[in-house]
């Protein structure tokens, strides 16, 4: 498989469920619901998005990567949750977090905000921010920024999208740095930042060609 930016995000998109328009607006509200950096109950869902509560219940239950808390409000849904976790969203002063770091490049386009973002280097543990907003990604200081990544068979990233994807997705603030990173763990390769949030922005008008302008 080719690594350009528009056949990767292309087989992301494969790897999520197709959702039509209704569901569409259920999973930007669930996304905008978490950056509030809270569980979020099916009744908040129905009030935000005019959805029947059956509705939102089926595609809650249905969709692979939902997660609840003993409540049965949302935790985690593809890609952000309330549970901290080692990159940090910070919208409008509130906090949440996203699975990898990738995540926090194409989720402040969905909640139409511009975020914060606070990583750690999984090498050297050394704090990497940036500021993304719906168009550009932006470091905070004078380093380049490299995105490791991973191409899994698509089965593989429905059964643990988590485990299987996401813990090999990270930020680095050094090529030499990533480099050997990568050079430790077979399969895996690098992007530039640019190069990973134009796979995002891709990913996004793929899969909420309906909801989003």
């Amino acid at each position: 498989m080719s690594r350009s930016t528009s056949r990767i995000s292309d087989f992301l998109a494969r790897a999520f469920p197709e959702i039509d328009s209704e569901q569409q607006q259920l999973s930007l509200s669930l996304y905008r619901s978490l950056a509030l950096g809270k569980p979020v109950a099916v009744k908040q869902l129905q009030k935000t998005t005019g959805l029947t509560t059956k509705f939102i219940n089926q595609n809650l239950q249905s969709w692979p990567g939902v997660f609840f808390d003993d409540n049965k409000n949302v935790i985690g849904f593809w890609g952000i949750t309330t549970q901290e976790m080692p990159h940090r969203l910070t919208v409008n002063g509130l906090i949440s977090y996203t699975w990898c770091a990738w995540d926090s490049l194409f989720i402040p386009a969905l909640l139409g905000e511009t975020v914060q973002v606070s990583s750690l280097c999984p090498v050297t543990n050394r704090k990497i921010e940036l500021e993304i907003s719906p168009n550009r990604a932006k470091v905070i200081g004078d380093k380049a920024l490299y995105v490791s990544f991973l191409i899994l068979d698509e089965a593989e990233m429905k059964e643990d999208i988590i485990a299987k994807f996401c813990h090999f997705v990270y930020f680095f603030d050094s090529k030499s740095v990533a480099e050997q990173w990568q050079s430790e763990h077979p399969g895996t390769f690098l992007l530039s930042l640019d190069d990973a949030f134009s796979i995002g922005k891709n990913f996004n008008a793929a899969r909420y060609n309906l909801t989003l302008n």
